[in-house]
């Protein structure tokens, strides 16, 4: 396939976002300044939709100016641009075993805390490939300076509101020897990012909007959803959104989805997210389908690569990346930000698709679903120390 028919692309910005701030001290309490904010600390929700929400009086970015002008250059692609991604973050506990788990009784493993979460994997993975990066998240009282610390060492700008009342999310992540897993979870505070959390300002030097799916799956979260988007649009800014999971989107509604993401360009779904959908069998027509609604649907394959579609036709395919697959985890994230990163530097369509494959094969080689900062690709670490 060809690159030639090229779907929506981010436009350009004319600013270069603030770097990251310091990783924050060990003795920090629960605001850490420049990153966090307590929760409710200076925001509202705005009363009305068309209604700006108050700014906090410090916020985590630094002072801020008007935002710049976006322009698509003539070639239609973007050459540069910050990416906002809105979602999660997890503390991830990894078990990988290669005998099946036994009912009643013990199964042996080996454990590991990670670092995780949809959103937050590929904010991570796209900074860790060079994108200008920030995250929207909200985090719980119990391992914030963790998180913060982590997401500020990948190179992203966390904006991050600290829920006093609430842990952070935590997904145990059963894996066995084939690398494919089976998931536990409780959202935390993570499922209680609201409209509350957002502030216009993080638009600033903005090219692309990227949604987790599981912020859509939780009423405040659809709140901020439809906030964020509609912001996005006003600006400007393109918008990218990645279902997540078959079994939430299922119990939220498949065409409630459909109709919730509808200001969204680009949907960027798995296999299985496809199907259910769309509800087609075969996922080159489920992405054709998918792109009639979107303007563009990339599905990932797996190992076997993805295919792109734009304005109802396949434009674009990549094969997978060989690869002894270790942990599936974040793969899906990491081929979503290799793909948006190759996209905003201005790539075309299947220069793109490689770079999503090539980032899911770094993933899935690692134990977790974040890039390794130096670490030995087998070493396990609790959240105490590295």
């Amino acid at each position: 396939m060809t690159d030639a028919a090229q779907p929506p692309t981010p436009p350009s910005t004319s600013s270069s976002a603030a770097q990251p701030p310091a990783p924050p001290p060990a003795s920090s309490a629960t605001a850490v300044p420049g990153v966090l904010l307590p929760a409710g600390a200076g925001r509202e929700a705005p009363a009305a939709q068309g209604e700006a929400p108050e700014r906090a009086p410090s916020d985590p970015a630094g002072p801020r100016s008007e935002a710049p002008e976006r322009t698509a250059s003539a070639s239609g692609t973007t050459g540069g641009g910050g990416l906002l991604v809105v979602g999660d973050v997890v503390t991830d506990v990894v078990a990988l075993h290669s005998a099946p788990v036994a009912a009643g009784t013990d199964t042996a493993a080996d454990i590991a805390l990670r670092p995780g979460g949809s959103g937050a994997n590929t904010a991570c993975w796209a900074a860790h490939l060079g994108a200008d990066t920030r995250l929207l998240t909200r985090l719980g009282y119990d391992s914030s300076e963790w998180h913060t610390a982590e997401l500020v060492r990948a190179g992203v700008r966390p904006y991050a509101q600290v829920d006093p009342a609430h842990p952070t999310a935590v997904v145990i992540a059963m894996v066995d020897a084939t690398g494919e897993r089976s998931m536990l979870t409780n959202r935390g505070a993570g499922g209680r990012i609201s409209p509350a959390d957002w502030d216009d300002a993080f638009l600033d030097g903005v090219a692309l909007l990227h949604l987790s799916g599981y912020t859509f799956f939780t009423e405040p979260g659809l709140g901020l959803a439809r906030l964020a988007m509609e912001r996005a649009t006003a600006a400007g800014i393109a918008i990218s959104v990645d279902p997540a999971s078959t079994g939430p989107l299922r119990e939220f509604g498949v065409e409630r989805f459909l109709d919730e993401s509808a200001p969204a360009r680009l949907i960027i779904p798995n296999r299985d997210e496809a199907l259910v959908l769309i509800g087609v069998p075969e996922p080159e027509r489920a992405a054709e389908l998918l792109s009639e609604r979107y303007g563009t649907a990339v599905v990932k394959l797996g190992s076997k690569g993805a295919l792109s579609a734009s304005g109802g036709r396949i434009v674009a395919t990549a094969e997978g990346v060989p690869v002894h697959a270790l942990d599936t985890t974040g793969a899906g994230d990491a081929f979503a930000a290799g793909y948006l990163t190759a996209r905003l530097n201005g790539d075309g369509e299947a220069a793109a698709l490689r770079a999503g494959c090539q980032a899911g094969a770094e993933c899935v080689a690692l134990v977790g679903g974040r890039p390794r900062y130096g670490l030995e690709v087998h070493r396990l670490y609790p959240i105490h120390a590295d």
